[in-house]
């Protein structure tokens, strides 16, 4: 499959067609101007146009898997992880390829009116090579925004982790959401390291903001304290409140090993005393007349 048609325009008509370009996504109505300047979105243009003429005059091949396409690719994936980054759709992110069909179908047209053969030859090329373009584009982007998603998943999994020093020797987890095995995992990790960092040989975790238990969630819950055990700290879980006692009794989960309270307050005050210290309520002395 190749166009000779399209070879010629890009190398003579270029600055033209960039400009038709141009204007038919500015007409588009997937436009981001909050995102995407024209500036910009001519810098954009420009460039891929520059990259497209130079593989089509390498070649005139348009299979975008030859190696004289790589350049066209890399320019392509540079603006789809850019605005995955800056939260483009993926239909704004498409149209920025297909918005060319319309300015090179009509040159296509009008320069090969005498040829109806040879027109529809054309015009079938460089619909494939643009539809090939853009898959690819949409390709880069959703993998782009999978990466995204992962990260920032990432980064909220370690932020609702949060394992803050209470006392010497105390530190509390305290535990909002459902409890998975993949943020378990991030539980553990930063519980433990914690730990390390703190010398504690106390640990809490409360459950309060976990909204139930069930066989999985004490699985997990049991795993991490058998972790915290191994680095030479005990566990209280705090927050068990009547609804979770009964689930817990009903399942048959066994925490008979594990210090288990109320509240989070029961809990601060239990590993006070276990620790050595002890809490009282200062009197204030009366003012003299």
């Amino acid at each position: 499959m190749s166009t000779s048609t399209l070879t010629h325009m890009l190398e003579t008509d270029s600055d033209s067609l960039l400009q038709e370009w141009l204007t038919e996504q500015l007409q588009a109505t997937t436009l981001r101007r909050d995102l995407l300047n024209e500036a910009d979105l001519r810098r954009d243009s420009q460039t891929f146009l520059n990259a497209l003429t130079q593989a089509v005059q390498v070649s005139p091949a348009l299979d975008i898997d030859g190696a004289q396409w790589q350049e066209v690719k890399a320019v392509l994936a540079a603006l789809s992880k850019n605005r995955a980054t800056y939260g483009f759709t993926s239909s704004e992110v498409a149209t920025f390829v297909f918005s060319l069909k319309q300015p090179l179908f009509q040159r296509i047209a009008a320069a090969l009116k005498e040829s109806p053969e040879k027109l529809q030859s054309e015009l079938w090329s460089v619909t494939v090579l643009l539809d090939q373009l853009g898959l690819y584009t949409l390709e880069v982007y959703q993998r782009s925004r999978e990466d995204i998603i992962l990260r920032q998943r990432q980064e909220l999994l370690e932020l609702s982790t949060p394992v803050v020093k209470v006392w010497d020797g105390v530190v509390a987890l305290p535990l909002i959401g459902t409890l998975d095995s993949e943020r378990t995992q991030v539980v553990m990790e930063s519980l433990l390291q914690r730990i390390v960092e703190t010398e504690s040989t106390i640990a809490i975790i409360d459950i309060t903001g976990v909204p139930t238990v069930d066989t999985l969630v004490a699985q997990h819950l049991l795993r991490t304290v058998a972790a915290a055990r191994l680095m030479g700290a005990d566990c209280i879980i705090s927050g068990i409140r009547p609804q979770i006692a009964q689930t817990i009794v009903h399942l048959g989960i066994d925490l008979s090993g594990v210090t288990t309270k109320a509240s989070f307050a029961d809990a601060i005050g239990l590993a006070l005393t276990r620790s050595g210290f002890q809490v009282t309520r200062q009197v204030s002395r009366a003012r003299t007349p």
